[in-house]
């Protein structure tokens, strides 16, 4: 998409240095479990950035709101790209702090690590992350990857779990973003766990109009969604199951740069993650994807609903 492409060259010169551990194990709002890189200071402002799919854009600003309300400056850049981009563009300067997912991000820096529990997940994010970057504790909230098939693509193939993927193999089309082509929890973890080959890849976007609509035509057998995805109830499509544990846990966790995480900042955070829970994450995903709301008002909005946002 035009918009990586221009980021891509922007970001390519940031890199990732040798690791170093720094981070939590718990939520809460006295940053227990979590290190601090030392000297970090948000008064000079906060600079958000998001993945390009709706429910990042959401918690960017909800980020941004609660942040403000907690008398901290931010800016909101989303939409930026997918991890290849954001990762990059944290170390560098370029943004300060970006919500994020324990398992996913885990299996990004280290793809062959074991750990599933959320504990585990956090003890082992701090050990993969570069130098100079920190998870804050996790919230309630938990989005992960889904693979997901129609009713009726299900009862043709006789299809419940990932394992039954392998029965037909390359048979089947699966849609997701790109990234999944080459992402363990994607293409080359369905194959290496459950020994699953497709006949086709096709790229299309983030759990978006793209790949939901390959999905409901036929053009995609499988399609890789998100949990809190309304769509998938809404049409009745069947999540696959995953008896091997392909997919880690998968709560919402801030990622920051040491130089912004102060005191003010993780108490902000770790407050809304107190508060937001999966089915927050859900409706407010359903009001912008559904009611065509915009992200940063669903976020306001939800903030000043739950007194977030009125400290200042």
């Amino acid at each position: 998409m035009n918009r990586r492409t221009l980021l891509g060259g922007l970001f390519a010169a940031a890199s990732v240095p040798a690791l170093s551990a720094c981070a939590s194990g718990i939520t809460s709002l006295d940053s227990q479990g979590t290190t601090s890189g030392g000297g970090g200071s948000s008064k000079g402002g906060v600079i958000i950035g998001t993945a390009n799919f709706t429910e990042n854009q959401v918690l960017g600003y909800l980020y941004a709101a609660v942040l403000q309300g907690a008398g901290v400056k931010t800016t909101v850049r989303p939409n930026l790209g997918t991890r290849e981009i954001l990762i990059p563009a944290l170390k560098g300067g370029d943004i300060d702090l970006l919500p994020e997912y324990q398992g996913a991000l885990l299996h990004y820096l280290a793809p062959k690590a074991t750990a599933t529990e959320e504990g585990e997940m956090q003890n082992a994010l701090a050990i993969a992350l570069p130098a100079g970057l920190q998870v804050l504790p996790y919230g309630m909230a938990e989005d992960s990857d889904a693979f997901v098939v129609t009713r009726q693509t299900a009862k043709k193939y006789g299809l419940a779990s990932l394992a039954d993927l392998k029965k037909q193999n390359g048979r089947l089309v699966i849609g997701a973003a790109p990234e999944v082509k080459t992402r363990q929890v994607g293409v080359v973890g369905l194959k290496d766990v459950y020994g699953v080959e497709f006949k086709e890849f096709k790229s299309l976007d983030s759990s978006g109009p793209l790949v939901k609509g390959a999905l409901k035509k036929g053009d995609v057998d499988v399609a890789n969604l998100f949990t809190t995805d309304t769509d998938i109830q809404a049409n009745d499509w069947v999540v696959l199951t995953d008896p091997e544990n392909l997919v880690p846990g998968q709560h919402v966790v801030p990622l920051i740069a040491d130089r912004k995480a102060d005191s003010t900042v993780r108490k902000a955070l770790a407050e809304l993650g107190n508060v937001l829970t999966t089915e927050d994450l859900t409706e407010l995903n359903r009001r912008v994807d559904k009611d065509k709301k915009d992200p940063k008002d669903v976020a306001n909005a939800y903030a000043e609903q739950h007194r977030l946002a009125q400290r200042a």
